[in-house]
């Protein structure tokens, strides 16, 4: 076995990363002096004033970082150096205070999270005039300073040694230092706490509900206390503010305090604080940077509810259809009966809502990068869902007669379950206009509340079905039961055998050539066995026996094969646009470069977004408007799982796909809706 197997996937790819970098860093050294001269970030050494012996003079290094260029925070996350110095007056080492940094930013780069900065900063630092220093006197201050100077490709150690003149006595104090006094972080002024939970580090921080945060981040101070690229999860409870920090899956560190640094906003607010162990607030209510943040809990309950309201009408919930219209049909016949059939059905529905949450949950717990939709990445499950669509579509076609979800012949309670649970599977792939903030925060808030918001789901899926079986005035409006039930029931075949091919693509675009055309050909040997026990049934003999056996024989046989002919195709999207497939590396160079960015995921397996792709994206009037404006377009595949995809969608607020950023030079992304129009895109282009 590979010896690097028995690592976590995402450790490894983090560490070859780390060493990948380690080797450009010893090529630098190598080819050149121990350190470079600071051409890549210029640095200057400033005092603010003179001072009297005894007192503190507080002195800055101006760091200049040149065009694509960044320097780093004291800790700089998953790769790169703070600032080293070594002080002296005259040809004598003395000491200084500590540095002090202005609030970083982020910069997220093959999977690594660095603290950096890519803007003019200042570094501080006090230091303090000998006592037996004489007015009057000039003291030559000397420092001499290292550095790491990178861009997103390459990274050069620099070093200067900065020179600067303290006067011993009184003057004016430079006015620069009230700027770079601002950009440092306050001190918050009061206790926090921490609690450490599992693999992750939950934070208390006292600070008033009146206080605006946006997109907010927490800088940790000490390395291997936390994951710097892991989602940050942020609550309100009253005046607490609740943060919620995965921990590293390897050489993690128990702290003693928790030292760190709190983004408030994209203007660089901050405030700088030490935690103790103690208790934390549960609950609370998410904040997001997008439309969750200002959606309590029953809001959210109320979206998730809309949401699966909605999904009744969305593309992808069409091929089902057919089965609740034949149980709608029966309904009309007795009130009980259809009473007992929507109770039924709903019950179905949202059990089959709750599993895949709890699921999902669960998953996520466990450290998996999951998402919502995350049973259609599995290829193992798309081909469960191809048989029984054909065992459906056979169904419906005549060619047996079994009571499959739906189908019994006078309708029964447990027909309906099923019938409800399927539609839940089948279904849930989307989502819909009200259906992001609340997935989004599902994946956030506790599990008690998180699980509430998938009940909710699962209600608004029912909820049609539910109101005609409770209100006789609905029921009247269906027609009568008769032989056009027969015609319609062969009728619905058409869009499940559709669903089958879909699934079948799906399938190819999942395991490749192989894998699919292995999956057809059971598929094919199934309605061959379904067609044959038909044939029994209408001669009046037992058939089940023997469609047992020939379900056992394709399970032993694909559960066999397919394994071995798993092989998926590479990775693309076919558009008239001029795209490039999505990473954290990608959008950062396209952001960096002035042009407005469009940036959209999607999956084969979402007939929303290949609705919103056809209506929308892949027009001649997108694609002039993107040209005139020079748009760049990147795209993020999650047909098939990707952790890196899953992450950033998180981290968006958005439990899966579609979803749509649009990103101004110099702005935050703006999340676009989940119905697109060709007329919004290019407006957008226009602006």
């Amino acid at each position: 076995m590979d010896e690097r197997s028995t690592l976590p996937m995402p450790h490894y790819r983090r560490s070859m990363t780390l060493l990948w970098q380690a080797l450009a860093l010893l090529c630098a050294i190598i080819v050149q002096p121990a350190f470079a001269k600071p051409t890549n970030i210029r640095a200057q050494l400033v005092a603010e004033k003179a001072a009297m012996p005894g007192e503190s003079v507080t002195l800055a290094f101006v760091m200049k970082p040149a065009k694509g260029w960044h320097g780093y925070w004291q800790n700089p996350g998953d790769a790169g150096q703070g600032m080293r110095t070594r002080w002296f007056v005259g040809d004598a080492q003395v000491k200084a205070g500590a540095l002090r940094y202005p609030t970083p930013e982020t910069l997220l780069i093959s999977g690594l999270m660095n603290h950096v900065y890519e803007h003019d900063y200042a570094v501080l630092a006090d230091f303090t005039v000998p006592k037996d220093a004489r007015p009057g006197m000039v003291l030559p201050l000397k420092v001499q300073a290292e550095w790491l100077a990178c861009t997103d490709q390459i990274c050069v150690p620099e070093e200067a040694e900065l020179t600067t003149q303290v006067t011993v006595g009184s003057g004016k104090a430079d006015p620069r230092f009230d700027v770079w006094r601002a950009a440092l972080p306050a001190p918050l002024g009061a206790q926090a706490k921490f609690q450490l939970a599992g693999d992750t580090i939950r934070l208390g921080i006292p600070m008033p509900a009146s206080v605006a945060l946006d997109k907010p981040h927490m800088f940790a101070a000490e390395d291997h206390v936390v994951d710097y690229a892991a989602p940050q999860a942020f609550a309100r409870s009253g005046d607490w503010l609740l943060v919620t920090l995965k921990r590293p899956k390897i050489a993690a560190i128990d702290p003693a305090q928790f030292g760190a640094v709190l983004r408030l906003n994209g203007a660089g607010d901050g405030v700088e604080l030490s935690a103790i162990p103690g208790a934390v607030p549960t609950g609370g209510t998410p904040l997001k940077g997008d439309a969750a943040a200002d959606l309590s809990l029953p809001m959210l309950l109320l979206a998730a509810l809309a949401g699966g309201l909605l999904l009744n009408i969305m593309p992808c919930v069409f091929p089902i259809l057919s089965l609740k219209a034949l149980s709608l049909a029966r309904a009309g016949e007795s009130e009980a009966e259809a009473r007992r059939e929507g109770v039924a059905y709903t019950a179905g529905v949202v059990l089959a809502c709750a599993l895949l949450g709890a699921l999902l949950l669960a998953l996520r717990a466990a450290g998996q990068e999951v998402g919502w939709a995350f049973q259609l990445q599995e290829p193992g499950v798309v081909v469960v869902l191809l048989l029984l669509a054909t065992a459906i579509t056979a169904n419906l076609a005549g060619l047996f007669e079994f009571a499959v979800p739906g189908f019994a012949r006078a309708g029964s309670p447990q027909g309906a379950f099923a019938t409800g649970m399927l539609a839940a599977f089948v279904a849930t792939p989307c989502t819909g206009p009200f259906m992001a903030a609340a997935m989004g925060a599902a994946l956030l808030l506790p599990v008690t509340e998180g699980m509430a918001l998938f009940v909710a789901l699962g209600l608004g899926l029912a909820l049609p079905f539910l109101a005609v079986a409770y209100i006789p005035a609905l029921r009247r409006l269906l027609p009568r039961p008769g032989k056009w039930m027969v015609w319609f029931k062969k009728l619905m075949a058409v869009p499940m055998a559709l669903t089958a091919l879909a699934l079948l693509w799906l399938c190819w675009r999942l395991g490749g050539d192989w894998f699919a055309g292995l999956t057809a050909f059971l598929a094919v040997a199934f309605v061959i066995a379904l067609a044959a026990t038909g044939k029994r049934q209408r001669a009046g003999k037992s058939a089940g026996w023997v469609l047992a056996v020939i379900v056992v024989l394709i399970a032993l046989v694909g559960a066999e094969k397919l394994p071995k002919l798993f092989a998926p195709p590479a990775a693309g999207i076919e558009s008239i646009l001029d795209t490039k497939p999505f990473s954290e590396d990608a959008l950062a160079k396209a952001r960096a470069s002035g042009r407005p960015v469009f940036l959209y995921f999607t999956a084969d397996w979402c007939l929303t977004c290949k609705v919103n792709e056809k209506a929308a994206i892949e027009r001649a009037e997108t694609k002039a408007a993107f040209e005139k404006a020079g748009v760049q377009v990147l795209v993020g595949d999650w047909t098939r799982r990707d952790p890196a995809i899953t992450r950033f969608l998180t981290a968006q607020g958005a439990a899966g796909v579609p979803l749509y950023l649009w990103y101004v030079p110099g702005k935050d992304a703006e999340q676009l809706p989940q119905v697109l129009s060709a007329g919004l895109l290019a407006g957008k282009a226009q602006q």
